[in-house]
């Protein structure tokens, strides 16, 4: 958990560079009322951090949190507290991310997102498939897919945006 704690403070440093003047010196949206000890940028990071660790579950980061590290994020509030104030700093999270999107852009129109197999035919009868056998460029060809740990024939189709 202590890797987890080493990189909601990178994600957190990042967050206050690129956050400029969507908030004020203490990390928070300018708004009436209390100022909150654990602020909205902690908030954002927190988020951002348990999405990076795939944690999908605000139960099983708190608990974990408070077993394995208690004290290492000092004013962490509690889990109903992190939801109500997630939902408020959403708009926030987002303005982060399309600024450090912004950044990162080098000019380019097309970005790929993922790739998946697409398969023609069994393995079995691949060799006798005539699809592409007028047109060698576009025929299809053996690929290995390793998320589905698969050897397949056919085409890898990629999603762009």
């Amino acid at each position: 958990m202590y890797n987890f704690i080493a990189n909601f403070r990178k994600i957190l440093d990042i967050c206050k560079k690129y956050a400029g003047n969507l908030v004020n010196d203490k990390g928070n949206v300018i708004r009436r009322g209390v100022v909150p000890t654990f602020s909205d940028l902690e908030v954002v990071a927190l988020s951002i951090t348990a999405e990076a660790f795939s944690i999908d579950s605000e139960n099983y980061l708190f608990n974990r949190m408070n077993k394995e590290c208690p004290n290492a994020i000092p004013n962490l509030i509690s889990r109903r507290q992190y939801n109500q104030r997630r939902k408020l700093t959403m708009a926030l999270g987002e303005e982060i991310r399309k600024a450090i999107a912004k950044v990162m852009d080098g000019g380019e129109f097309v970005f790929s997102i993922d790739s998946k197999p697409v398969r023609v035919c069994q393995n079995a009868r691949a060799k006798r498939c005539t699809m592409g056998y007028d047109d060698f460029e576009h025929a299809p060809s053996w690929g290995y897919c390793a998320s589905q740990n698969m050897h397949y024939y056919g085409y890898k189709l990629h999603a762009l945006c």
